[in-house]
């Protein structure tokens, strides 16, 4: 097989590791052209009819992810493997210097996010995160009124985000889903990085989590796909986050309570009800006892969507050729994951989280647990599973 030419300067050679459903999807927009002076240069997966349907004179194929980091085919990779072997992978991929884009979560637990961020001693390598529902315009826009002040201070976050049905054959079609040594988690694991990812980016960190999580509620499974969550805010803010893959039809539906009104996203709505005057001030100053604060239903024409998976490879491109901001810097992935790591911390203990976690801690929980299941194990080390050649 003929091997890919060394790129040009305007042009990044992209392998995608890991050719489950999201590898495939994020092979296929690159070979579409979908994304701009990128182009697939290798693919690798264990399986090796998988990479027999992308492997050509132009594309080279291997059957293990850190072969084909070391083999100089390759600018750039897109990791897109089971959930531990992204921190093995990412490790090798940033000491090669490879500019890195992994799929969410970007590891397991804190202390696996720990070492993968440590890993990326040289800055001029572009390490980014796919969480794309950074791109979409209805979040984006809560982010701007946030942090330019409009809305004042945030009071309540409610999020429910109980959409993510799956079926038992869901579960069925891989034997490292949905178990302890497989995926290190349920719903928080798999479905809501991206939620818990959106949650940090537009709010911040909460100081205390305290969270009840049902573990095989719905289906046949050893992890969470039920979660209730309470979040508390250092400035005296509170938060609730409900999640499952097991309501149907289910709901997505994000409301936030401010000084300055209410805002609600859902069914790719954004909804701002906004006080005349900030409420704070009307509650202490106003002379009646039941009266409210003046409502303007603002309308704010935003439209759902934004490029998603598309919109963050083409960041990641732009970033590595024009030394564009990263949309999505990797290292911000370690919020989602402790957010998740604390909410069945919490579970686990039948107490609430402090943040920021003992991530060791949670380590030789998971561990643990692993250690316990009846389900599939995976090898693992002290604490990092050990799965770079199986996806």
């Amino acid at each position: 097989m003929m091997l890919p030419m060394k790129s040009s300067n305007d042009t990044v050679r992209l392998g995608v590791i890991g050719l489950g459903n999201m590898g495939m999807a994020h092979a296929n927009y690159v070979i579409d052209g979908k994304v701009p002076r990128l182009k697939l240069a290798a693919v690798a997966d264990k399986n090796s009819e998988r990479v027999e349907k992308y492997a050509n004179e132009s594309v080279a194929g291997f059957t293990d992810g850190i072969e084909l980091i070391k083999s100089g085919q390759v600018d750039a990779v897109l990791i897109a493997t089971p959930h531990y072997s992204h921190t093995s992978l990412g490790i090798a991929a940033l000491e090669a210097g490879i500019h890195t884009l992994v799929e969410k979560p970007i590891s397991v637990h804190k202390a696996d996010c720990e070492k993968l961020i440590a890993a990326w001693t040289d800055k001029e390598v572009v390490f980014s995160a796919m969480f794309n529902q950074r791109t979409d315009p209805l979040y984006q826009k809560l982010r701007q009124l946030i942090q330019s002040g409009e809305l004042g201070k945030i009071e309540r976050i409610n999020w429910i985000i109980t959409n993510w049905y799956r079926t038992e054959n869901y579960y069925r079609s891989g034997d490292w889903r949905a178990t302890w040594g497989g995926e290190g988690g349920g719903v928080l694991l798999n479905q809501c990085p991206h939620n818990l990812d959106l949650l940090q980016w537009l709010f911040g960190m909460p100081s205390k989590v305290t969270a009840h999580c049902q573990f095989g509620r719905f289906h046949d499974i050893e992890v969470e796909d039920a979660v209730t969550a309470m979040l508390e805010y250092p400035d005296g803010a509170t938060g609730v986050f409900i999640t499952t893959t097991g309501e149907a039809p289910g709901t997505n539906r994000l409301e936030v309570a401010t000084d300055r009104g209410k805002i609600v996203i859902e069914d790719g709505k954004f909804t701002f009800q906004r006080t005349e005057e900030l409420v704070s001030e009307h509650l202490l100053n106003s002379e009646g006892g039941f009266d409210k604060p003046f409502v303007w239903n603002v309308d704010i024409p935003v439209k759902a969507g934004g490029e998603q998976h598309i919109g963050i490879t083409k960041n990641f491109t732009d970033a590595i050729l024009d030394k564009a901001p990263l949309l999505a810097p990797a290292p911000e992935g370690i919020h989602s994951v402790e957010l998740a790591n604390a909410m069945l911390y919490s579970a686990f203990q039948s107490a609430p989280v402090e943040l920021p976690m003992d991530a060791e801690a949670y380590a030789a929980v998971l561990k643990k647990k692993i250690a316990e299941s009846t389900y599939v194990k995976a090898e693992t080390t002290d604490t990092v599973a050990d799965l770079s050649g199986t996806y």
